[in-house]
């Protein structure tokens, strides 16, 4: 299967469904407690991208972290609907309704991101903090960004059915994830072979890479009126350095914050500060304001 690399970007009429029809349970992990914090992983991944940040953040939070429909455990959207940045958040609209929440906070990365957005434009984030984001690239960065997400489909599918026989080495972790983290040797073995058959075989992948960075592009951000903190990896491969930015500036009121020395997928980098990041803008002040 291929994508296009094509530099028209479709500007999609926004729909917005207030009431979204019921769809699959999408919990897979929740704890702590405090206000409600719902995390949204990226392209490829699962819930399991946050395990690093969990402890720190169920301190002061009720954390709900999600697999997003045809990611880890979640099943596709139905009806093989195209897994739009519009439709994901549509599902994930249904499920904090599911759990009785109003507005929760929401963290997302990069796919994640422009999801968690989404529900910042809705009014169904009270507050969102958004970790290198996808969906502003320009089209020479949206061919870079597609290559980049294809190679590493490829790479995680040859490597999945040889698990932690070839995730055991340090060495190789850092080959084949070097291009998602800054210090993906700090990944253990069994979670290295995980991320290898999230990121090769979700059943989403290819429907969500061509239904978002590939041929779409946020229109509405002016439109949020909630707080957001964009942030990004100075090590970011995958254009965060250059993308973030413009967020931030498309964004009313909204924060820039720039992390040293971690890459796209942060958590695992340095979880101590992607956690104090989160919390510096989702409590105590958040509550205030």
């Amino acid at each position: 299967m291929t994508t296009t690399t094509e530099s028209k970007v479709l500007s999609v009429p926004r729909t917005r469904r207030r009431n979204p029809r019921p769809g699959p349970k999408l919990t897979r992990y929740r704890g702590g407690s405090g206000q409600p914090l719902v995390l949204v992983h990226g392209l490829g991944l699962s819930w399991r991208s946050w395990q690093p940040v969990l402890d720190a953040l169920e301190g002061r939070h009720d954390v709900i972290a999600i697999d997003l429909p045809g990611f880890g455990e979640s099943p596709r959207l139905p009806d093989a609907a195209a897994a739009t940045p519009a439709r994901l958040a549509d599902a994930v609209e249904s499920e904090i309704d599911r759990l009785g929440l109003e507005s929760p906070a929401v963290v997302g990365n990069s796919l994640g991101g422009w999801v968690a957005l989404e529900l910042a434009q809705r009014g169904r984030a009270a507050r969102a903090v958004v970790i290198s984001p996808s969906g502003l690239e320009s089209p020479p960065e949206r061919a870079v960004v597609i290559a980049l997400n294809e190679l590493m489909r490829l790479r995680a599918r040859v490597g999945a059915p040889l698990g932690r026989w070839l995730t055991g080495p340090a060495l190789a972790r850092l080959m084949l994830f070097g291009g998602l983290r800054s210090q993906p040797w700090r990944l253990s073995s069994d979670a290295a072979a995980g991320d290898l058959r999230d990121f090769g075989y979700s059943p989403g992948f290819q429907s969500a890479l061509s239904s978002s960075v590939a041929t779409r592009a946020p229109m509405w951000l002016s439109e949020i009126a909630v707080p957001v903190r964009v942030v990004f990896g100075m090590l970011d491969l995958m254009l965060g350095v250059f993308t973030a930015p413009r967020f931030a500036a498309a964004i009313p009121d909204a924060e820039l914050v720039s992390l040293p020395a971690v890459g796209h997928v942060p958590m695992l980098d340095d979880p101590e500060l992607v956690a104090r990041t989160i919390l510096d803008f989702t409590t105590d002040r958040g509550a205030n304001d």
